[in-house]
């Protein structure tokens, strides 16, 4: 199975786009790989975008997870307390120290 690819730039001005992107994948019924690993900026509001896109599936009795994620992803959802949320190990994120672009 191939993840669908995040943009490297998740800041505000793409919450609608990644959005857009999501769309077609809520309602599929197999398990769906999202690819985070070259995230290299992110803001709450694309955060929120990819936490209501997974509650939406769970909702539905879909899975959904990250195959990859880069350092700032992680950083950008520890620091605002949606690690869990999306999936993401605490134990990724332990070695972490820089975030400067979750806003």
């Amino acid at each position: 199975m191939s993840a669908v690819p995040l943009a490297a730039d998740l800041g505000i001005e793409a919450a609608s786009d990644l959005k857009q992107q999501l769309a077609p994948h809520l309602a599929q019924p197999q398990p769906l790989l999202l690819d985070a690993g070259t995230v290299q900026r992110v803001h709450t509001a694309s955060l929120q975008v990819l936490c209501t896109f997974f509650r939406e599936r769970e909702l539905a009795g879909h899975a959904t997870a990250f195959a990859g994620s880069s350092a700032a992803f992680r950083d950008a959802a520890r620091l605002l307390g949606l690690a869990g949320r999306l999936g993401l190990s605490s134990s990724d994120n332990n070695d972490s120290k820089t975030v400067e672009n979750a806003a």
